[in-house]
């Protein structure tokens, strides 16, 4: 079974690139911008990625991106990952991008996509792994600072093919950015958000999602199915749910492979991804392996998973054909 995680063709949809940064490449982006860290060595590095909420883990994860300054940077982060996905089989991610955590410290928008634009184009042709880049906006920050970035995207909207929400959802709901959405949606961008795990009104959130937002994927989301109503709106729209079992884990009371189960037998589209790897040490076979194990999944339940990824993905009919293609024969080598 560990042999056919390894070899099956995978669709990565919830993938924020800020958190593949791992000790190694943060150590020597700090050395090669003169950045002094508070650890010498890459233990100690690792050992400071440590966390025990959503919160705790924010805060980490937004300190970590000072050493981020350049377009060469920015460009070595996705290429980085693009490899590791590669060896992993990934032939096709989304990858989110927050561009206010970089503009907010005076790092320009131009900057953080010219480089990670570099890496997409340049892994595409030499490791043979397609991605776009979806912007996300913070939602602890203002709508009037989501909406500016929004419009600062503008003039590179055709290398962007969507915009998220994510940080911390506390007292942020997806209403609070209804109208840069609806502008979002005006300008061609597909929409999706964040709704974590077990927050303070999460099915009102995820109905605010579907009702007034009106997006085409739900990030997280396991929370659902405390509503049969909202699960049988996501189902009848045929929306995609991202799930990170491996970040559940260090952000609330499990993997909730249980709820992945339960998604699954409710033919909801349902995917595993890895969510922030480095911090959460597990990129999306490890986190197909965690499921797997949890649950005694079957290969065609590993199959099906990777199924509603490709179905998910913001791609044409004939590039989500090709993909399923691939896994169609792939499953066939098994059976």
């Amino acid at each position: 079974m560990d042999e056919f995680i390894v070899g099956l063709p995978k669709c990565e949809l919830h993938l924020h690139i800020e958190g593949t940064l791992e000790p190694e490449l943060k150590l020597a982006l700090a050395a090669r911008n003169k950045i002094e860290l508070p650890y010498a060595s890459v233990e100690e590095a690792r050992a400071a990625y440590s966390f025990d909420s959503l919160s705790s883990f924010l805060v980490g994860y937004y300190e970590s991106m000072r050493v981020l300054q350049h377009e060469p940077d920015f460009y070595d982060l996705a290429f980085s990952y693009l490899e590791k996905a590669a060896s992993q089989n990934v032939r096709y991610a989304e990858i989110f991008f927050d561009p206010q955590a970089h503009t907010s410290r005076g790092v320009s928008f131009e900057t953080v996509i010219r480089g990670l634009r570099r890496a997409v184009l340049e892994a595409e042709r030499t490791l043979d792994v397609r991605a776009q880049l979806i912007m996300c906006v913070l939602r602890d920050f203002s709508a009037e600072y989501a909406m500016a970035t929004l419009l600062e995207s503008l003039p590179y909207k055709e290398w962007i093919v969507g915009v998220g929400l994510d940080s911390d959802e506390r007292g942020n709901p997806p209403v609070k950015f209804e109208k840069v959405f609806a502008r979002a949606r005006q300008e061609g961008y597909l929409l999706t958000m964040h709704c974590d795990v077990d927050q303070e009104n999460s099915t009102e959130h995820i109905r605010q999602c579907l009702e007034v937002i009106g997006v085409d994927r739900i990030d997280h989301g396991v929370n659902i199915l405390e509503d049969p109503a909202l699960v049988a709106e996501v189902k009848r729209r045929g929306l995609g749910l991202t799930v990170c079992p491996v970040s559940n884990r260090f952000v609330t009371d499990g993997s909730k492979s249980a709820a992945i189960r339960r998604m699954l037998d409710e033919g909801l589209r349902v995917s595993v991804n890895s969510d922030d790897p480095a911090y959460f040490l597990g990129y999306v076979a490890e986190n197909l392996q965690l499921v797997r194990d949890e649950l005694d999944l079957s290969h065609a339940d590993l199959v099906q998973l990777e199924r509603n990824a490709f179905e998910s993905a913001w791609l044409p009919r004939r590039g989500k054909d090709i993909f399923l293609s691939e896994l169609d024969a792939y499953a066939r080598t098994f059976t």
